[in-house]
C-alpha cells in the first residue's frame, strides 16, 4: 500500500492527517445489534508488519473467522504514529473477511492519544465502524491509580486536558489494569462495557488475545520461510 494517502510515510504529514481525522471521530452510544466482535493486533518484522483479525460470535465469544495480511513498513517507529505503521496491513486483513464485524477491538489506543487518534480511532474513522482501543499501557492522559480497586470491573477515569478520554479498567481481579478508550461510534461507557463483556479467564479480551496469537504465528511462519 505504498503511497496510500491514508498512511503517509512522512511524519509531519502523518501528524497533520491525525489532526484532520481526529475531528471526524464520533463519540456516541453504540447503536445496532452486535453479533460479531473482531479483535485486531499486529506484529513486526524488520521490513514488514503482520496484522491479524480474530472474529468471534457474541455473546458466546466462539472464534468464527480469522484473517492475516502483511504490508511493508513505510515509516520508522515514532511515538504517537504507530497506526501509520500498522494501518495498511490491518486494512488488508479486514478486507479478507467474508463478513464485516459489528464491533472492532484493537490492541492499542482509541482517543487516549496525544492527538486523539490512536489505531482504533484511525481505522474506525476510515471504515466508519464502531471501534474500541484496549491498550496494555498508557500513552496519554492522567488517572488516579491509587483509587482503582482490585476487583474485576473496577475503573477510574482517564483524563486529558480536563476531558474524560477513557478509563483505566481492572479486567480481572488483582491483575494490571487495561487502558480502554473509545475509537469511533462508541462512548467511554461502551468501551468499558464491551471490553469487560469480551474478557473471559484472561486479562485481555478474548478477541484481541487470539488476534495477538494469530499475528505471532504468522510472524513465526514468515521467519521460518525466510530461513
Amino acid at each position: 500500500m505504498a503511497g496510500d494517502p491514508r498512511f503517509p510515510p512522512d511524519a509531519a504529514a502523518a501528524r497533520a492527517l491525525q489532526q484532520r481525522l481526529a475531528a471526524q471521530v464520533r463519540l456516541a452510544p453504540l447503536t445496532g445489534p452486535v453479533s460479531r466482535v473482531a479483535g485486531v493486533d499486529a506484529a513486526f518484522l524488520a521490513d514488514r508488519v503482520v496484522a491479524a483479525v480474530s472474529v468471534h460470535a457474541y455473546p458466546g465469544l466462539e472464534p468464527v473467522a480469522e484473517a492475516v495480511a502483511t504490508a511493508p513498513l513505510e515509516l520508522p517507529y515514532i511515538p504517537g504514529l504507530l497506526s501509520f505503521r500498522e494501518g495498511p496491513a490491518i486494512l488488508a486483513a479486514l478486507d479478507r473477511l467474508e463478513e464485516s464485524p459489528d464491533l472492532l477491538l484493537f490492541d492499542g489506543q482509541g482517543i487516549a492519544h496525544p492527538r486523539r487518534l490512536g489505531i482504533a480511532a484511525h481505522i474506525g474513522v476510515l471504515l466508519d465502524r464502531p471501534a474500541i482501543g484496549v491498550a496494555k499501557s498508557r500513552l496519554a492522559g492522567e488517572a488516579d491509580l491509587a483509587a482503582l480497586g482490585p476487583a474485576k470491573g473496577e475503573r477510574v477515569p482517564l483524563t486529558l486536558d480536563g476531558a474524560v478520554i477513557g478509563a483505566v479498567l481492572r479486567s480481572r481481579q488483582r491483575v494490571r489494569p487495561l487502558y480502554v478508550s473509545p475509537g469511533h461510534r462508541v462512548s467511554v461507557d461502551d468501551a468499558v462495557t464491551w471490553t469487560l463483556a469480551c474478557c473471559t479467564r484472561y486479562r485481555l479480551p478474548e478477541p484481541t488475545r487470539l488476534a495477538d496469537k494469530a499475528a505471532a504465528r504468522a510472524k513465526q511462519r514468515l521467519r521460518a520461510d525466510e530461513g
